[in-house]
Formats: C-alpha cells, structure tokens, sequence
C-alpha cells in the first residue's frame, strides 16, 4: 500500500492517461486505471508503475456505465484508499458542423464524457469524504479549451461536454470544500496526441501556427500540471479551471 493511497485514472491507458500514471507512479501512488477496449496500452503502461516500485490494476470498464464504473472503484480498493481521481476518459467524435452532428453521436459523446466523468467523481466522493469517513482527496477533471473556444466547425459537440465538465468541476468543489475534497480541471490546448488525427489535413499545423508559443504541448506537461493540482503546493486551490494552452 502507498503512503500517497491510490491514484485512479480513467483513460488510462494511453496519451494524458497514460502520462499521468506514470508520473503518479513516481510521486509514490499506487495506481488503477480504466480502458474500455485496448487491454494491451493498459497492461504496459501498469507494467511501468510497476517497474517504478508502484502497485498497478489495469481494469476494463464502460466509464458512461454505473455499474462497471462501480466495480472498477471497488476493484482499485484493494490497492488501498483512493487519494486521487484523475478524470481523463473521453471521446471527440467525428469532425464536422452542427448540420452535422446526429442524436446518436450526441448521446455517446455525453455518455462518456460528461455522464462517465460524474459516475467517476461520485465513486470517489463516496470514498474521500470525511463526510463518509474517508480521509479526503483530490478530484482532477480533464477539460479542454474547447470549452472556451468552442471549436467551430470541427467539434462544438465535443466542446459542448467539456463546457459541462468545467460547470460541474465548480460546482462539485464548492459542494465537497469541507469535506476534505478539493476539485479541479486543467484545460489542455492542443496536445500532441493521436486525438488530431481526425482532422482535415493541415489543420493542427494552422493551429499550431496560432499557437503564441508556437508549440503544441506534450502529454508530460499536462501530466505534471494535473499531478500539481492534486500535491499540497496546490493545497489552498479548488474549483480551478487552469488553461495550459501555451497562449491560445
């Protein structure tokens, strides 16, 4: 069992997930992660932790279902107590306009990003809240600047559930602040990550010359902001929403 308790991150087996399992793994968590599909990722980014002296699960689970979502929870307790909840999972959906967009394409975006992310959050309230007698916790959402910039043309229904991510973050802070839970989102811009291959050729390099900084940035840089939120540097600091967008 970790001194640090348990990390649990959804998504996590593969870009920020997987970045921040291995980080958390070097801060000293034990950590859990869920997949939906791709067993492989998973199993070798626990492997890592595992290398870096760390406890590992790897657990697959429908993130937007109530029920496999609480059996992953109740699979990472044998880890030991949850100290962190690191909401990573999420879809973008096809690139497109509004003219675009269908019901059923609606439904999953919501299903996994914005219905997963409160199941997650509820399961470990449940388990961080002195409240409930656990000994608190931090709850990092990972939102996007899609929320802001609304992504026109290419994703306003993906930045239509990161706008409901950023809400409940606020929300949910302000409701768990005595209970020894504090609640964040760090709002990545374009990270270099497999997310963009959707998008119509040229496009990230249009965007990366955007960029003020003129970058895109790197899972490990969000992996270290999110592992900030979560350290007690960050100890007075809830209901953030922190932009790492490198200017955009």
């Amino acid at each position: 069992m970790s001194d640090r308790g348990v990390c649990l991150i959804t998504g996590g087996g593969r870009g920020i997930g997987a970045a921040t399992a291995r980080l958390a793994a070097q801060r000293g968590y034990a950590v859990a992660l869920t997949y939906r599909e791709n067993a492989t990722e998973a199993n070798r980014v626990a492997r890592a932790v595992e290398a870096a002296g760390c406890h590992a699960l790897a657990i697959r689970a429908d993130v937007g279902d109530e029920e496999e979502t609480a059996r992953a929870f109740a699979a990472a307790d044998a880890l030991g107590p949850l100290t962190l909840l690191v909401n990573n999972a999420g879809i973008v959906g096809p690139v497109g306009r509004l003219t675009d967009v269908t019901g059923p394409m609606l439904e999953q975006l919501y299903r996994t990003n914005v219905v997963g992310a409160f199941l997650a959050a509820k399961e470990a309230v449940k388990r961080m809240s002195t409240k409930h007698g656990g000994r608190g916790g931090s709850i990092v959402n990972v939102s996007s600047g899609a929320s802001q910039l609304g992504s026109p043309g290419v994703w306003i229904h993906y930045a239509s559930t990161k706008g409901a991510i950023d809400t409940m973050t606020i929300g949910l802070a302000k409701e768990v602040a005595a209970e020894g839970i504090r609640v964040n989102a760090v709002r990545p811009g374009i990270i270099d990550t497999d997310i963009h291959a959707a998008r119509p050729p040229g496009q990230v390099e249009q965007m990366r010359k955007a960029i003020p900084m003129g970058r895109l940035g790197t899972v490990d840089e969000i992996a270290h902001i999110i592992l900030w939120l979560a350290s007690d540097e960050a100890s007075y600091v809830t209901a953030a929403l922190l932009d790492a967008r490198g200017g955009i």
